[in-house]
């Protein structure tokens, strides 16, 4: 099953790759208020070949906020290893038991015991803070989502969406 999930893993890692290309299918950007997070605030979780360098919620009205959080991570990794519960070094003890010191590599691994991956693409993260939370209750589809990802002048591509419907209960 470990397997299963470490290929799932890769094969979504090597789709993420950067080709040039409009956006990819792989290209994600979710609006949100997170659950059981705090109810004034929208998360918006980008992954894309460009970077979000801004987020701003629009109001009926024409009044932008901007994101009062963004964060890029430009080049994430995941590190995995394999452990060897019959290797001579499979002790907690020492901390060591991903050691595979003369341990064949079972067939259906194929790989080395430790490996990590990088993601051809960016992770960005904003967060919009509700300038009126109870006018947004009131109102929430009316109001839109800016993003904007890139850099040059010639990559810049513009984004909007739709305001998430706010959580219940607020």
């Amino acid at each position: 099953m470990r397997v299963a999930a470490r290929l799932l893993i890769l094969v979504f890692l090597a789709a993420c790759g950067d080709s040039g290309l409009p956006p990819s299918p792989t290209d994600q950007v979710r609006v949100r208020f997170p659950p059981g997070g705090v109810v004034d605030t929208i998360q918006v979780d980008a992954i894309d070949r460009l970077p979000l360098r801004s987020a701003e919620l629009i109001a009926p009205d024409g009044l932008a906020t901007p994101a009062s959080y963004l964060n890029v991570n430009a080049s994430p990794t995941v590190t995995y290893y394999q452990r060897f519960n019959n290797s001579p070094y499979a002790s907690d003890t020492f901390g060591v038991g991903n050691l595979a010191s003369g341990a064949l590599l079972p067939m259906e691994i194929g790989g080395a015991p430790q490996g990590s991956a990088q993601l051809l693409a960016m992770i960005s993260t904003a967060s919009i803070l509700l300038p009126d939370p109870v006018e947004y209750r009131r109102d929430w589809r009316s109001y839109r989502i800016f993003l904007s990802f890139g850099d040059l002048a010639s990559e810049v591509e513009r984004r909007v969406l739709a305001a998430p419907e706010p959580p219940p209960g607020g």
